[in-house]
């Protein structure tokens, strides 16, 4: 799982590694013992990140104007091709 400090905590790291999940998740700098992270692997969660922001820059998918999931789901899908083809 790829998130940034705001989730640094014992609780929720203990969580994910209970599930087989490998967190990688930097530690606050007021952690008095640091973990260590991947941040080769933080870093993919940038590209992630603005991916999502140029998905909101369609309007129709930052409003969600379509009441059903399946039709939310066929317009990300159509924009996410759109974002792919430019």
């Amino acid at each position: 799982m790829l998130a940034d400090k705001g989730y640094d905590s014992d609780a929720l790291v203990a969580a994910l590694e209970a599930r087989d999940i490998t967190p990688v998740i930097p530690s606050k700098a007021n952690r008095k013992q640091q973990r260590k992270t991947d941040f080769a692997l933080y870093r993919e969660r940038n590209l992630v990140e603005r991916f999502f922001c140029t998905l909101k820059n369609f309007r129709a998918i930052a409003t969600r104007y379509d009441k059903l999931a399946s039709t939310f789901l066929a317009g990300v899908l159509l924009v996410c091709v759109v974002i792919w083809l430019n």
